[in-house]
């Protein structure tokens, strides 16, 4: 039985059978035969379901963005976004999946020689619960698109929300059998990725997870995608627009009640302005309202879980015990929910808890540097490599910090956020590959190499380069 939660009390919401393991086995072999015709299905059509796809959401945005924060806490305004966003990157691959997946002619000692790309197959994805559509629809978009099938096993709290997607690809009239969803323990996604009807896994989710998944599809020998955990760098440079950077700051470590891989964690200030930023910082945050993510001036409302408030608050608790110093927040809220502040902790340092790990929710470290050198260094002082964001008048000079930075995206004078035509993804224990972009849609095919020789007299004895040495 899984069974959904209401973040904001606590109280029980509903509850969902599993679906029994010979009902797997049916979708599996579903899947499979489903995908094996749509693989031939012409990208034309493969890209209107697309669209319509897209139409279904925007139709459906309060019942879904409504189904997000009842099961996750997000504020309703940010669900709906959610929402909005899911749609634009179902219309952005419906419109550049012809060109994307078109055959790439090469220069060759044969007549004709080309690089296809053709769908893998039927795709296990393993989604988390902090962004329960986008992070499906940023998969799920390139993957059908390029001609696969998908299964999807999403985080057992948000299971309205993983029916909800697989409603909205049957609404738009997609094959029988070619997606589902499969509400099963996390303890049987294990044979899920070792069935041979499975060609391929992603994964969003922890680094511990993600090191999990990876290990059981490389005894599989199959492809994996995987976008893990981050602990993202926000430097702020003596030049910078202090209050701009401050502003955004708001946004980069608060959106989602904090609780994103790309959240900006760690605010690296150089120390002749950090006074300055750090009050700037909390002016604005002191602003924000926490409450009922169901009323639309709320800014942030409850965490996700009660362990995950538990652990967030460990966190800070160390952190302050090492000597990290209190800015504001800090204190669990009192009464039902897993409600937490905004909260700032400054001087932390390497040492701290705070840096060093993950922090999953609505708490930024601030950390001093001498100047931009020392900057990049605590940067790359970290296990992660997902996001990045560098403040600072000079152009030139950010751009030349920007490519120091150890992380799969870097942002100069702006919020680090995915964006559908620009690839997205992690290096360190960030995880592996890339979701969206040209490179998205590349990741779950065989890049098959085609060669047509000619009809000519056949070559000499002396065999080619290529030919000698391969």
């Amino acid at each position: 039985m899984i069974t959904s939660v209401d973040p904001r009390n606590g109280a029980q919401l509903a509850t969902y059978d599993n679906t029994p393991a010979t009902e797997v086995d049916i979708i599996l072999d579903d899947a499979i035969t489903a995908q094996r015709a749509w693989r031939r299905t012409p990208i034309g059509e493969r890209s209107a379901l697309l669209h319509r796809a897209a139409a279904v959401l925007r139709a459906g945005v309060p019942r879904f963005a409504h189904t997000i924060t009842a099961e996750m806490g997000k504020p309703i305004v940010e669900a709906e976004a959610e929402i909005e966003k899911c749609a634009l990157t179902l219309d952005f691959y419906a419109d550049h999946a012809a060109e994307f997946l078109a055959d790439t002619p090469v220069a060759s000692s044969a007549a004709d020689s080309r690089v296809l790309y053709e769908p893998l197959g039927v795709v296990l994805a393993i989604m988390p619960w902090n962004y329960p559509f986008w992070q499906f629809f940023r998969f799920i978009a390139p993957a059908l698109a390029a001609g696969n099938g998908a299964i999807l096993k999403h985080a057992n709290n948000v299971p309205a929300a993983a029916l909800a997607v697989e409603e909205v690809i049957r609404e738009a009239g997609a094959p029988a059998g070619l997606f589902k969803s499969v509400l099963i323990n996390s303890s049987e996604v294990a044979g899920l990725i070792a069935d041979d009807r499975i060609a391929a896994v992603t994964l969003t989710g922890s680094t511990e997870v993600g090191a999990i998944v990876a290990s059981q599809a490389g005894t599989a020998l199959k492809k994996q995608v995987l976008e893990l955990g981050g602990s993202d760098p926000f430097i702020v440079l003596a030049d910078a627009d202090v209050p701009a950077a401050a502003k955004a700051a708001v946004k980069a470590r608060y959106t989602n009640n904090g609780q994103s891989c790309v959240n900006a964690k760690r605010f690296i200030v150089e120390e002749s302005i950090a006074d300055e930023f750090v009050a700037e910082f909390k002016a604005n945050v002191e602003a924000l309202k926490l409450g009922d993510p169901f009323e639309r001036d709320t800014n942030i409302g409850p965490m996700a879980r009660g362990n995950l408030r538990d652990e967030l608050h460990d966190q800070v608790t160390r952190t302050l015990d090492a000597g990290g110093v209190l800015v504001t927040g800090g204190v669990p809220v009192e009464g039902p929910g897993f409600y937490y502040p905004a909260t700032i902790i400054d001087h932390v340092t390497p040492k701290h808890a705070a840096f060093v790990e993950e922090t999953f929710g609505p708490v930024a470290a601030v950390i001093r540097a001498k100047d931009a050198t020392e900057a990049v260094e605590l940067a790359n002082d970290t296990e992660f490599g997902l996001g990045a964001a560098v403040w600072s008048a000079d152009l030139s000079k950010a751009e030349d910090l920007a490519r120091q930075i150890d992380a799969g995206a870097v942002f100069v004078n702006s919020v680090v956020a995915s964006d559908p035509r620009l690839p997205f993804g992690g290096i360190k224990r960030s995880g592996y590959g890339r979701e969206l972009g040209v490179n998205g849609i590349r990741e779950f095919v065989n890049v098959k190499t085609l060669s047509i020789g000619t009809t000519a007299a056949p070559k000499p004895v002396a065999a080619t380069v290529t030919e000698a040495t391969e």
